[in-house]
C-alpha cells in the first residue's frame, strides 16, 4: 500500500504512480515535468496552488492504491 503524505515530493508519487498526473493537472498544476514543480512536497503544491491539502491527499493516496 502506498502512503502518500503532505511532505511527499510530487516526483516520487508521479513515478511510483503515473495515474495519480491527472489529479495534479486538475487542480492547475500543469507543469508536472519541470523540475520545479516535480521537486515540490504536495503541501507546497496546495499552497501554490490554493488547494486543500487533506481533499488533494485523499484523492491522491485513492488513485495510487488502485
Amino acid at each position: 500500500m502506498i502512503n502518500i503524505t503532505k511532505d511527499t515530493i510530487i516526483g516520487d508519487i508521479l513515478d511510483i504512480a503515473p495515474q495519480t498526473a491527472p489529479i495534479f493537472l486538475s487542480i492547475g498544476m500543469h507543469c508536472l515535468g519541470c523540475p520545479s514543480s516535480r521537486g515540490e512536497t504536495v503541501e507546497e503544491a496546495c499552497m501554490v496552488h490554493g488547494v486543500d491539502c487533506d481533499s488533494l491527499l485523499r484523492a491522491v493516496n485513492e488513485a495510487a492504491n488502485q
